[in-house]
C-alpha cells in the first residue's frame, strides 16, 4: 500500500508538471508566440531540466511541439499537427538568434521567394557564417550553407506568420546560385532559375552585389549565364564593371574536368559544361 501511494503521488506530480507546460504553451499562443526556449520555460515554470524534458517529450509525441534543435521549441498550431511541424520560415529568424549567428535565406529558397520557382525547393537553404547540422525532421528540412562575407551581402526582410525573416535580394541570390551551384541542382538548373529570376534583377544592384561579394570569377560566370540564358540587358553594367578589373580565364564549372568546348572571350569563360535549360 505504501509503495502504491508513492507511485500514485509521483504520477500525479508528473501530470501536474505536464499540464503546467501545456498551459504555458497555450498562453504563449494566445499572445501570438510560437517559439520558446527550454531555459525560459524552466525559469517560468520552475521545473527541473529532467521534468521539463519529460513534459516536452510528451507534447512532442502528441504533435503539439516541435524541437528543431536542442533547447529550442516551436509550438504547432492545430491545423499543422498532421505534418508535425510548421513552415521553417516561421521560426528561422528566432532559431538563428538562438544560435547567435547572422543569416539570410538564400540560394534556391530565395529564388523561389522572388518568384523564380520553376522547381519548388525541397528544403530551406540558409546562409550563415558557421557550419550547422542540417535539420531534417518530418516535412521540415533546413540546409545551412556557409559564407564569410555575409555582413556585406544585400538582403531584405520578408513578412511571415510570426514576424519577419531575412532573404538575399534578387541580385545577391543570383550570385549565390553560382556560388552554391551544387546545392542549386548544378548549372543546368541554375541557368533555368536565372532565366526566371532575371526579371527581378536590377542591373546597377547587380554590380553592387558583385562589389559586396568581391569575387570577380563568380561575376564572370554569372554574367555569362545571364547573357546566354537570361536577359542580355541585365548584364551590361556588370560587363562594364568587369572591364575595369584584371580578369583571368576561368572555367564555367569550377573543379570540373569536362572538355572545354569553347572559349567565351566576352566574359573570359572556358565553357567546360553543356548547359541545357528546362525553359
Amino acid at each position: 500500500m505504501i509503495r502504491r501511494t508513492k507511485k500514485t503521488s509521483g504520477s500525479l506530480q508528473d501530470r501536474v508538471k505536464r499540464d503546467r507546460l501545456l498551459s504555458y504553451i497555450e498562453e504563449l499562443q494566445a499572445h501570438g508566440r510560437l517559439i520558446f526556449t527550454a531555459t525560459e520555460a524552466q525559469k517560468t515554470l520552475g521545473n527541473s531540466p529532467n521534468a521539463f524534458i519529460k513534459a516536452s517529450l510528451r507534447l512532442i509525441q502528441k504533435n503539439k511541439l516541435f524541437c528543431p534543435t536542442s533547447g529550442f521549441y516551436v509550438i504547432i498550431p492545430t491545423e499543422y499537427r498532421s505534418g508535425k511541424s510548421v513552415p521553417p520560415e516561421w521560426y528561422i529568424d528566432s532559431l538563428m538568434k538562438f544560435h547567435r549567428l547572422p543569416y539570410y535565406v538564400g540560394g534556391l529558397s530565395a529564388a523561389a521567394l522572388h518568384g523564380a520557382a520553376h522547381q519548388a525547393p525541397q528544403e530551406l537553404q540558409v546562409v550563415t557564417t558557421k557550419p550547422l547540422r542540417m535539420i531534417a525532421t518530418h516535412r521540415t528540412r533546413i540546409r545551412f550553407l556557409t559564407k564569410k562575407a555575409i555582413a556585406e551581402t544585400p538582403i531584405q526582410e520578408m513578412k511571415t506568420h510570426t514576424g519577419f525573416f531575412k532573404v538575399s535580394t534578387p541580385e545577391a541570390t543570383a550570385f549565390d546560385l553560382i556560388r552554391y551551384y551544387r546545392w542549386a541542382g548544378y548549372l543546368n538548373n541554375v541557368a533555368t532559375v536565372l532565366a526566371e529570376l532575371s526579371e527581378r534583377i536590377d542591373p546597377k544592384k547587380l554590380v553592387f552585389a558583385a562589389l559586396a561579394g568581391g569575387e570577380v570569377a563568380q561575376a564572370q560566370r554569372l554574367g555569362y549565364l545571364l547573357d546566354h540564358y537570361g536577359e542580355k540587358k541585365k548584364v551590361a553594367e556588370l560587363r562594364k564593371w568587369l572591364s575595369e578589373k584584371e580578369t583571368k580565364l576561368v572555367p564555367l564549372r569550377p573543379g570540373w574536368k569536362g572538355e572545354v568546348t569553347t572559349q567565351d572571350k566576352k566574359w573570359r569563360i572556358l565553357v567546360n559544361d553543356i548547359i541545357e535549360t528546362d525553359l
